[in-house]
Order: C-alpha cells, then sequence, then structure tokens
C-alpha cells in the first residue's frame, strides 16, 4: 500500500501502481470525468500513470492552470500529426503549452503555409481528435531515440536527443503519430472539441539567429465550441484596444527605423501625457518624503561588474563604449540602482539621518533580441519611476508598508481596481540564479510577507520569480479584458549595500548597513502606458487625458465666442482646443469621438447670446446647454471623484 496525500491535507491509503484518475474516481464519479492531468510528486504526471510511492497528488482539471497547459500540449501533438499527413516531408521540432494556447516549429523545407490553409490544417486536426486516440507514454533508449530520428533525416530531434541522458528519454504515441515528448498529456483526443490556428511566425531554432529559420505554428484549443467562439471575440477585442492601433490614432508615440528598434519616440500629445504621469507620482512622492536626483544615461563597466549587473545583462545587452582612454568602458545603464548606491555613498550618514528615500524618472537600455520587441510593451530604452529607500531594519516594516500604500494609490487613481499581490521568492533548488547570503534572503522574504499581511493583501507567494538580487511583491492587475498584467514592484535587497559597502552609524556609534527597498509603482512608463491604453481603450480618465475638451462653432460667424469659451476653459485650467475648420459640425464631432476627446462643446448663435455652451460627451451623452461655470465645475466633480489626494 501506497500514501497519497491531497491538496486538503487528507491523506488515504491505496493499493501500490494506482493511477491519479482512479483516485479521483474513489473521491467521486463527477471529478474523475473532469480530471485531465496530474502533478505528483510537483513533477508532471499522465492521469493514467501508476503511482508506486507515497507522494502528494494534485488533480487539474481544464479550470487548472496546470490542466489548461496538458490540454494545449496535448493539442500541439494533434496539430503536429495534421501537418505530416497534410505536408509530407517536413520536419517538427518542439511544440509546448504557452499562456494561451501551443505552437510548434516547423522545418517545412520547399513547402509553406500561410492563412489561406488554416481551415484545412484545423478540420485534419479535429479529425484526429475525434478518433479517441489515447496518449501513451513510454521509455526509450538514446540509441533507439536517435535511430528512430535519424532514419526520419530530422536533424533538430537528433539534436535535442543528444543533450539528453540516456534512461531519462521518453516518446509521446497517439493514433498513427510519436513524438519525443517529456510528458503531461490529457487521457485521449477526443477531449479535444474545437482547435484554431491563430497565425503563422518566423522562429529561429532554439532562438538563436544563426540558426535555420522555421515557422512557428500558434494555435489555441478547448473542451467546448461555444469557449473557442467566445475566445475569438475576446482576440478581435483586443485588436481593436491594441496600444500600437490607438497610440497612432491618438498621436501618442511612434517608432522610426533610422532612429532604431524598440526606441521608442514621444509625440507632443504622449510627451504630455507621459509629463502628466510623472506630475502625479512626484506630487505624491514630495508627500511621502521621497527626494528627486538625477543620474547620467551610461555608467563605467566597473559600476556594474560590482553591482552585478553586467554579469546579468552585460552579454546579452548593448556592448561597452570604448573611450580614447586605453582600458576605459562605459556600458548603457540597464537599472538605475547602482547610480543610487553611489549617491548614498557621496555623504556619511548617522542612524537618525535615515531613511533616505532618492526618486528618479531615470532611462534605462537593455538589447533585447528583435523578435521579442513589441509596441511599448517590450522596448530597448524605457524610463522607470525608480526609487531606492535605504534604512535600518527597524523601519524596514513601515517603510515596505508606506510603498504599498503609494502602489494602491497609483492603481486605483488610474481605474485599475482588480488586482492581487505576488510575493516572488527563490527557487531553494536553483541557488546560483541569486547573490548574496541565505540568511539575509529569507529576513528579506519573510520581511515581505509580514507587511502584506499587515496591510491586507490578497498575495500569493510564487516560488523562483524573485530578482536575482533579492525577494520581491509584484502587483499582479486584471485589465478590462481579463487579462493579468504586472505593474508595480517593491524590492528589499540585502546584497547591494553589501556590495557597495554602503552604511550608516548606528546608536551605538558603530557602522552598519543599511537596508534598500528598490521600488516603481508603474513599473516603466513606456509599458504602463501600453497597459493603460489598452485598459482603457484610449479613454483615459479625465484628469490625465491630453485633450479634455474641443470647441466647436457651428460656422465662420461664432469663431470669435469660440475663442472666447477657450480662454474661460483655459483660465479654469481645463485642457481644450477649437475645431474652427469649413466642415459641419457633425464631422466634426465624429472626428472627436475618433479622437478620444471627453467633451465636445458646439457653439452657434443661441449658445453665443445666451452666453452658454451645448455639452455632448464623448460617448454620446447630451448635457444640454450649460454655462461655463457648470462646465468648469462638472469637470472637476469628474476628476476628484477619481484622483483622490495622497
Amino acid at each position: 500500500m501506497i500514501k497519497i496525500t491531497l491538496p486538503d491535507g487528507s491523506i488515504k491509503e491505496h493499493q501500490n501502481g494506482i493511477t491519479p484518475i482512479e483516485v479521483a474516481k474513489e473521491i467521486s464519479e463527477g471529478l474523475a470525468r473532469n480530471v485531465i492531468s496530474a502533478t505528483f510528486n510537483d513533477e508532471t504526471v499522465e492521469s493514467s500513470t501508476p503511482l508506486t510511492q507515497d507522494g502528494s497528488l494534485v488533480l487539474h482539471t481544464w479550470k487548472d492552470k496546470e490542466g489548461k497547459k496538458a490540454f494545449w500540449h496535448s493539442t500541439s501533438h494533434v496539430v503536429a500529426q495534421a501537418l505530416e499527413e497534410l505536408y509530407p516531408g517536413i520536419k517538427l521540432t518542439i511544440g509546448p503549452a504557452i499562456e494561451n494556447g501551443f505552437y510548434y516549429d516547423v522545418d517545412f523545407g520547399e513547402q509553406s503555409i500561410s492563412e489561406k490553409d488554416f481551415p484545412t490544417i484545423e478540420k485534419k486536426a479535429l479529425e484526429i481528435a475525434r478518433g479517441k486516440h489515447d496518449y501513451k507514454m513510454r521509455s526509450v533508449s538514446k540509441a533507439e531515440a536517435l535511430s528512430y530520428y535519424k532514419e526520419q533525416d530530422n536533424e533538430y530531434k537528433v539534436e535535442l536527443i543528444e543533450n539528453l541522458e540516456d534512461g531519462t528519454i521518453t516518446f509521446c504515441d497517439h493514433s498513427t503519430f510519436t513524438d519525443l515528448c517529456r510528458g503531461g498529456h490529457i487521457p485521449n483526443t477526443s477531449i479535444i472539441k474545437a482547435i484554431k490556428i491563430l497565425s503563422v511566425a518566423g522562429a529561429y531554432w532554439r532562438g538563436d539567429e544563426n540558426n535555420k529559420q522555421l515557422t512557428r505554428v500558434y494555435g489555441i484549443s478547448f473542451p467546448k465550441q461555444k469557449e473557442l467562439t467566445e475566445y475569438l471575440e475576446l482576440l478581435e477585442e483586443a485588436k481593436k484596444r491594441d496600444h500600437r492601433k490607438l497610440g497612432k490614432e491618438l498621436e501618442l508615440f511612434t517608432f522610426s527605423q533610422k532612429v532604431g528598434q524598440g526606441l521608442p519616440l514621444w509625440l507632443p500629445k504622449g510627451a504630455a501625457l507621459r509629463e502628466r504621469l510623472e506630475q502625479f507620482l512626484k506630487k505624491a512622492q514630495k508627500k511621502a518624503g521621497y527626494e528627486m536626483v538625477v543620474t547620467p544615461h551610461i555608467g563605467q563597466k566597473e559600476l556594474y561588474v560590482t553591482s552585478g549587473h553586467y554579469a546579468k545583462y552585460g552579454e546579452d545587452s548593448f556592448q561597452p563604449i570604448n573611450t580614447p582612454k586605453e582600458d576605459e568602458e562605459f556600458l548603457l545603464k540597464p537599472m538605475n540602482c547602482p547610480h543610487h548606491c553611489e549617491i548614498y555613498n557621496s555623504s556619511p550618514f548617522s542612524y537618525k539621518d535615515l531613511p533616505k528615500r532618492y526618486a528618479e524618472f531615470g532611462t534605462v537600455y537593455r538589447y533585447e533580441q528583435s523578435g521579442e520587441l513589441h509596441g511599448l510593451t517590450r522596448v530597448r530604452g524605457f524610463t522607470q519611476d525608480d526609487a531606492h529607500i535605504f534604512c535600518t531594519p527597524d523601519q524596514l516594516n513601515d517603510e515596505f508598508k508606506n510603498v504599498i500604500d503609494l502602489s494602491l494609490y497609483v492603481l486605483n487613481s488610474l481605474g485599475f481596481e482588480n488586482f492581487t499581490a505576488q510575493v516572488s521568492v527563490r527557487d531553494l533548488d536553483k541557488p546560483e540564479k541569486y547573490i548574496g547570503d541565505a540568511d539575509n534572503w529569507e529576513k528579506a522574504e519573510q520581511a515581505i510577507i509580514n507587511a502584506a499581511e499587515e496591510k491586507g493583501l490578497d498575495f500569493v507567494i510564487e516560488s523562483g520569480e524573485a530578482a536575482f538580487y533579492g525577494p520581491k511583491l509584484d502587483f499582479m492587475v486584471k485589465d478590462a479584458l481579463g487579462r493579468q498584467w504586472q505593474l508595480g514592484t517593491i524590492q528589499v535587497d540585502y546584497n547591494l549595500p553589501e556590495r557597495f559597502d554602503l552604511t550608516y552609524k548606528g546608536s551605538d556609534n558603530e557602522l552598519h548597513r543599511p537596508i534598500m527597498i528598490h521600488r516603481a509603482p508603474f513599473g516603466s512608463l513606456e509599458r504602463f502606458v501600453a497597459i493603460l491604453l489598452e485598459h482603457t481603450r484610449g479613454n483615459f480618465p479625465l484628469w490625465l487625458i491630453p485633450t479634455q475638451a474641443i470647441v466647436l462653432p457651428v460656422s465662420e460667424k461664432h469663431e470669435k465666442y469660440a475663442e472666447k469659451v477657450l480662454n474661460s476653459l483655459e483660465n479654469h485650467e481645463i485642457r481644450a482646443l477649437i475645431d474652427n475648420r469649413n466642415e459641419t459640425v457633425g464631422k466634426k464631432i465624429r472626428e472627436a469621438e475618433l479622437k478620444k476627446i471627453p467633451f465636445m462643446l458646439i457653439v452657434g448663435e443661441q449658445e453665443e447670446q445666451a452666453e452658454t455652451i451645448s455639452v455632448r460627451r464623448h460617448g454620446g451623452e447630451d448635457f444640454g446647454s450649460i454655462s461655463l461655470s457648470e462646465f468648469s465645475d462638472l469637470v472637476s466633480t469628474e476628476i476628484n471623484s477619481t484622483l483622490k489626494s495622497f
């Protein structure tokens, strides 16, 4: 007999060799019908895998993240089989599950596929799925595995197998199809009821630009056709909200091949938007006791060697800048924190001077691969709303909680109300990923957990997600489409103070190390604006939007009154402009709607005589004819309802 521990802590004895699906049946037939994969002792197993030792078992359904992963990985096998049958002679490489769906990288040789081929592939894959083929794992020797793929002339699988150890290699079979695979499948193909091929793209073998470019086939699948339909509707809405599309329409930012990939150019309206975001946070930071600093865009290579950033980013980032002086090298800064450490080091401090809170909107540079660049969400140059707090151990808890308050203020002011917190800690099995003393790591992790608990945050702990120098708390925000984004991060760091020999004089007259808190409520202005654009569909909060109102004179003879209205709006600090083109009011309204301008103020004969404005809201709400002071009150009320004082 073996002992199986379930997630609720219950332990039950079972016959040696029982399978996860049999355990599920003993719990309930309803559960067994829904179980599609399992995890045993933190390792992925099939629902039909015999369990031969004591351990912890987690059963997964379609509703679980791991269940979806197994479902989509299993579908990638079905799609791969369909591709082999439709395009004889192709060479398969890898086909993992991803956050939404799966992909398979394929060498099509002289053949190719395009969007017009997607329905044929989907039809063939569903035909295979309806065959109700079981997924069966089997161990093979290294020699057998190499022989199988050498016969197929598949150098990609051969390369993968050559890097595996004998005794660890498994194949997965279903129908007439066999693939090199570690496991993690649904019981059989019939569970897959809906398949959609989403796109194809180029992808270098193993992500190396020096290797051959393959065709990456992206797809997604569901256990019900209705769920696929809903997902495709969501995709269509996401296209309408794409920040690259909206950014162009609203004239916020652009890119230039001559300037360089991943280096955004902010247009006047976008620059004004950024400036308002900066001023919003600077105002709150000033109240919270931060001091603004400014640091250069470059630093000597040795600075980043000391901090550990060169080891982390150096080889894969922008290469060193050589000066006329021999052996002198500078780097574009990948992080602001080393510079802030040196600012702290410029003066001696006692415990009475702490905490010191240095803040900066500092631009940093990292050489992201061209294939990973995506609008403003993945760029090579970006501005962080960075701050670093240097404090004593006694101050750590309060300082961390104060940063949580500031982060929540930012999220609430910008309409992000649906979020959870994630405490990211080390992967204890991979200590080589991190720098610093294990005791300090434990203290830092516990400090974050304590602060999160005291603030009553809804949080989860994620192992292996910490930064290389310290644990962190991230705010995981859901946008209007239910997509999750990481916005805002707070990190506790014992390591950089050690590396930069930072000290303060304690009450005992001895020198001590300060603790460092890294904090960025926006994360980066580029990524934050992109997410905010998609969340709001360009309908920014009224306090933030570049143009709050547009004055629309009915005809040329009303332009003088329109100018008077504009001056009054400016006196009330309402950002407005006039559309005095020789166009109909109807056309002007339609164009103002497209530009997401919140208020359209129509002025004609009646308005001029009564010294009023006819107010129309973006989306069609009509406020009728009101005075300028009433409109000013309307704007102030809305702004004050969303933008509270910190």
